[in-house]
């Protein structure tokens, strides 16, 4: 039987070169998988018949966007997940999904190996192969620009050499990974971290210094789940696109961040990720309206930890796992609304109503009506001090022995 290796395939000059070289390398099949995750551009019945003419054995093409919305994209904003407190994770994202349908798309065909496009520097490659080890440690892995230094240059002579129908001429200044929660940026001028971004750059957003009206918006939550914006009933997709384009639309998302890589080095990355931003900052005000004090202090860390190992390449790790467990039992009581003015690059709550609300107009209140008998607080604040005043007037103890 002949071996298969499974490709994943973006439609780019990398891995449409990839192909024929896997074949030729290997002397298998090569099944290309290219998915939609709301990037955008190229149609995927274009890509597919890219990959079979550049000698593909088969190619298959995925409709991933809901998909990645409902099991990626949620679980991120449950946890409020920003890396270095920043970034929306938005390649980190991507990557076990195109993992699963990897392993998927192998056990279908039978394959033995599954091939990415990833370099020896980025987190990427890790992201792949640990997921595909998670899910299916059977597989073994190829990475041909890693594996046996696959250059641009290399990848355009062979393009050439074989005539493959794919412009091994077009040159972009950045490499730029995107999907339906945000946009990467990084390389070229970039790689000089005194160099500011440019405006041709940014695609997802518009300049935030340009004059325009303010946009309010209302976006409700069941369970930590937005279903509604303004009013009208939204899927969880449709969400994030109609706020990746009034958000971007406002110039909210873009971040300029060097970064610390999985692999050691730091790196410097543009992002555009208005959606997510706007998102993001909603359920966290709606989380400060409707959750305990200490859940929502214990929360923050296990937010943080839950980014790490999603962009680490740890999606499918047990702590991951169980943290998921852990933050949907957290998102019970947050249901309700957050009205926000999106303008000039910033999402700002201005309004929030929830059924499940812990704030008390009348023990918040300083004016009449106020029910927060203020007589308890003096005994609280001798016994809140209490350990304190014992320690430091031990301390002075110990001084005056001296």
């Amino acid at each position: 039987m002949t071996d298969r290796v499974v490709l994943a395939y973006s439609g780019g000059l990398d891995t449409s070169v990839a192909i024929g070289w896997l074949a030729d390398q290997t002397g298998a099949e090569v099944i290309a998988v290219a998915i939609d995750l709301g990037q955008g551009g190229e149609d995927l019945e274009q890509v597919r018949q890219r990959a079979l003419d550049c000698g593909a054995a088969e190619a298959v093409v995925v409709d991933a966007k809901d998909e990645f919305a409902e099991e990626f994209c949620l679980p991120a904003l449950k946890a409020n997940a920003l890396y270095m407190e920043r970034y929306p994770l938005v390649s980190a994202l991507s990557r076990p999904l195109i993992v699963k349908h990897l392993v998927a798309t192998a056990q279908k065909y039978d394959a033995s190996v599954v091939s990415h496009g990833c370099t020896g520097k980025g987190n990427d490659q890790v992201r792949f192969e640990v997921g595909v080890g998670a899910l299916a440690p059977d597989l073994s892995v190829v990475a041909p620009v890693r594996d046996y230094a696959w250059t641009r240059e290399k990848a355009i002579a062979y393009a050439e050499e074989r005539s493959l129908p794919i412009d091994a001429t077009k040159s972009s200044p950045y490499s730029i990974d995107q999907n339906l929660w945000g946009r990467a940026v990084e390389t070229g001028f970039l790689e000089d971290i005194w160099n500011a971004p440019v405006p041709d750059l940014y695609s997802y957003t518009q300049d935030p210094q340009t004059p325009r009206e303010p946009d309010e918006v209302i976006i409700g939550f069941d369970r930590g789940v937005p279903v509604s914006i303004d009013g009208r009933p939204v899927t969880v997709l449709e969400c994030v696109q109609q706020l990746n384009a009034r958000g971007g639309a406002q110039g909210i998302g873009r971040l300029d961040l060097v970064e610390d890589r999985l692999v050691g080095i730091k790196s410097r990355e543009v992002y555009e990720a208005p959606g997510a931003l706007v998102l993001i900052t909603a359920h966290q005000e709606l989380e400060n309206v409707t959750l305990e004090r200490d859940l929502a202090r214990f929360k923050r860390g296990v937010e943080q930890r839950w980014g790490e190992l999603t962009y680490d390449g740890l999606w499918f790790s047990p702590l991951k796992q169980a943290l998921d467990t852990f933050l949907d039992h957290t998102q019970q009581s947050v249901t309700g609304e957050i009205r926000m003015t999106l303008h000039g690059g910033r999402a700002v709550p201005t309004g929030r109503r929830s059924p499940a609300s812990l704030y008390d107009f009348n023990l918040a209140t300083y004016d009449a009506g106020d029910s927060f008998d203020q007589s308890l607080s003096k005994g609280f604040v001798e016994l809140w001090g209490l350990p304190s005043r014992i320690a430091a007037a031990r301390d002075q103890r110990l001084i005056d022995s001296a």
